[in-house]
């Protein structure tokens, strides 16, 4: 079998290139979804609970439940900002790879 040409073994370099983004986006997507599962139970354990704190380092403090409602809140909206922009990288990365692997597909076609 012939040697494939220059510019389809790049193609092949990044199709690789891409693998390892998406492993990457995914890894960090997984990471922040856990975030949110514990912010979101954060959030419902506020209203339970009679007294509410902040852990600062090594300690614990009394904080007020308005205070870190609203911090997390913010933080619920943060990592949910993260991951809805996280997914739209995602999906336009495996665009271009599907692109990108159709074409070293015609090309192998053509050996």
């Amino acid at each position: 079998m012939a040697s494939l040409p220059k510019e389809t073994e790049d193609k092949i370099a990044e199709l690789q290139m891409m693998e390892q983004n998406m492993q990457g986006f995914l890894l960090q997507k997984q990471s922040f979804q856990s975030q949110l599962v514990e912010v979101e139970s954060a959030l419902s354990e506020i209203g339970k609970a009679p007294s509410t704190y902040r852990i600062i380092g090594n300690i614990m403090v009394a904080a007020s439940k308005e205070d870190l409602k609203a911090e997390l809140e913010q933080k619920k909206e943060m990592l949910t900002l993260r991951i809805k922009t996280l997914e739209k990288q995602e999906a336009k990365l495996k665009e271009r790879a599907s692109k990108t692997q159709g074409e070293v597909m015609e090309e192998m076609k053509k050996r």
